[in-house]
């Protein structure tokens, strides 16, 4: 009874100095359902709809589908920006060793390179042993692509850092991109940013399209970043604040990340029948078009109406799933004494929630720091491995379809144990197998590139299990009040990633292994901080801070830290209608 007398001493500090929070009303609410008052959640005041009716289906089914173009256009760059075979480009007729040669005969030893004419450059001369820098440019072949952005401006040589460098660009519009979001989905809803970074990230890839020089294409993939991440997460968050806790899982999982896997796995098909970067650019965009008429089909999410104390909304949106799925739905469905909590900004005065309440109380804290840097190392290490697929041996279309065939098995494979085992536990074990992977793959024999693919997919499976699982786990960690704040705050983490990745895998020219190492190094520090994590398996979606869960082995009592900071620090609502 230690926690309940805490509670019950903080709601009476705060209630004695007259200063009365939403979030003390929320603590009242709640302790009073402790008490066995009437107090419900969302849950269960939305269960008459049941699990998968037609209502959850088309939800789930219509998401899942907006998926798709963010899974190709997040890799596209594997084929957009990849570097062809090219050598330097001869201008005369030369001879070498006392006999005529083609002009491919003045590549040097390496496609940066020439050799050195004996004689003058506008009349036929031989060629000796000496290199020098190319002139004049270089032939870039089409076997592969008829064109990309390396050969389209030359960026080879004192340029090729231009090639990682635009990568990271589009990474830095999705870590800015995933910041924003969060706060203008919590602030505005849903639904509208859904639509409106779908919109945003056709129209970047159809301008980037038409780009004339460098500096245009890298501004454009900027914000084609802003546009995929924003979409990616308003349409995770949608879809898990409207469907049961079952079927939540189910659409993350099964519905959700595979959707973003099939739109991987149709890149390289995509690719191999448009060889050109312009027209693969234009043919990714049209899928997104195609998607805005969605807007009259997918409703606001009803959890987001309800915070904002737009119950009349909310109830609309719950009649017509009712209407949908053929079930009676109650007279009023969401009724003041059993869902007061929910409807905190009821009040004349908005109670608006910033990034500062993601780090108020410890449990809150908690879960956002450590989430920071899971985030950070499960997106530096997938995105890198993604990244690298043009670098592997073997045909590059072919190598691309296999890693996003991995991570598509990797998504059933989470949804077949994701009910079943601890959510720490398969966090853990999935980047622990990653780690372990990639430590060891170094210690296989040049002679055995077999092998080394073994290991590779292998431990790119076990990423792709973790990447799927942390937008399962802190979707159920964090609170419905900052849900999309929070997402993107360690989406924001995890995209800092993938700024660096680009970079890792350059590195990669001058060793090998040198990537892997760093990856499985990360891996498993991210496995050991993923046992601190409490388990919310079939435990109920939070909807306010207070409900944070603590992590195992912290000392702190139940969450009651929220109510006295609030009552210490002012009233942000003492609003004469407040229904407290």
């Amino acid at each position: 009874m230690s926690a309940e007398y805490d509670e019950l001493y903080y709601l009476h500090f705060a209630i004695e100095r007259k200063v009365i929070t939403w979030e003390v009303c929320a603590q009242l609410a709640v302790f009073a359902a402790m008490s066995g008052g009437k107090a419900k959640d969302f849950d269960e005041l939305t269960a008459f709809l049941g699990d998968y009716g037609l209502f959850q289906i088309l939800v789930i089914v219509l998401l899942s589908i907006s998926a798709i173009p963010c899974g190709y256009m997040g890799m596209i760059a594997v084929f957009v920006a990849d570097t062809p075979e090219h050598h330097c480009k001869g201008s005369i007729n030369c001879t070498r060793n006392g006999t005529d040669a083609e002009q491919s005969s003045w590549i040097g030893p390496d496609s940066c390179s020439r050799y050195k004419l004996n004689g003058s450059r506008t009349e036929t001369a031989g060629l000796n042993n000496d290199t020098e820098q190319c002139e004049d440019g270089w032939v870039y072949s089409t076997e592969i692509y008829t064109a990309t952005i390396v050969s389209e401006w030359d960026l080879v040589r004192d340029s090729a850092w231009k090639v990682p460098f635009s990568t990271s660009l589009y990474f830095a519009g999705v870590l800015f991109g995933s910041l924003m979001c969060g706060h203008l989905s919590d602030r505005f809803g849903r639904k509208t940013v859904f639509f409106l970074t779908m919109i945003l990230q056709a129209v970047t890839a159809l301008v980037q399209a038409t780009s004339v020089s460098w500096v245009m294409f890298c501004v454009f993939n900027f914000l084609r970043g802003i546009g995929q991440i924003s979409n990616y997460m308003a349409s995770l968050v949608l879809g898990s604040e409207m469907l049961s806790p079952s079927a939540r899982v189910n659409y993350t999982v099964l519905g959700h990340c595979l959707g973003y896997g099939i739109g991987y796995a149709l890149l390289p098909l995509l690719a191999y029948f448009i060889r050109g970067w312009r027209m693969l650019l234009v043919a990714s965009a049209i899928p997104s078009i195609l998607s805005i008429p969605m807007w009259w089909v997918i409703p606001e999410s009803p959890r987001w109406l309800l915070q904002k104390g737009r119950v009349e909304e909310a109830e609309l949106v719950i009649r017509n799933a009712a209407k949908k799925n053929n079930v009676p739905a109650p007279e009023v469905i969401f009724r003041a004494d059993e869902c007061s909590w929910l409807m905190q900004n009821k009040g004349e005065e908005e109670h608006t929630y910033t990034y500062v309440d993601l780090i108020r109380t410890p449990n809150i804290r908690n879960i956002t720091i450590l989430g920071v840097f899971i985030w950070m190392s499960v997106a530096l290490v997938f995105f890198g491995l993604s990244l690298n697929t043009s670098n592997l041996n073997g045909n590059v279309y072919l190598n691309c379809f296999i890693s996003a065939a991995t991570d598509i098995a990797a998504y059933l494979i989470t949804r077949l144990l994701i009910f079943h085992v601890p959510r720490p536990m398969f966090l853990s074990s999935a980047m622990m197998l990653c780690g372990i992977m990639f430590l060891i793959i170094q210690l296989v024999p040049k002679d055995m590139p077999v092998l080394f693919q073994v290991f590779a997919i292998v431990g790119r499976m076990g990423v792709s299990c973790a990447y799927c699982f942390v937008y399962v786990m802190f979707t159920e960690l964090t609170p419905t009040v900052v849900r999309n704040m929070g997402l993107g705050i360690h989406s924001t983490a995890a995209y800092t990633g993938c700024v660096i990745s680009p970079y890792l895998i350059y590195m990669g020219t001058y060793s090998k292994f040198l990537p892997y190492i760093i990856f499985g190094t990360v891996s498993i520090m991210a496995a050991g901080l993923s046992m601190l994590f409490p388990d919310t398996r079939n435990s109920k979606l939070p909807d306010l801070i207070s409900q944070a869960k603590p992590l195992r082995g912290c000392c702190c009592p139940k969450e009651t830290a929220t109510a006295q900071s609030d009552a210490t620090e002012g009233c942000k609502d003492t609003n004469k209608n407040s229904p407290c």
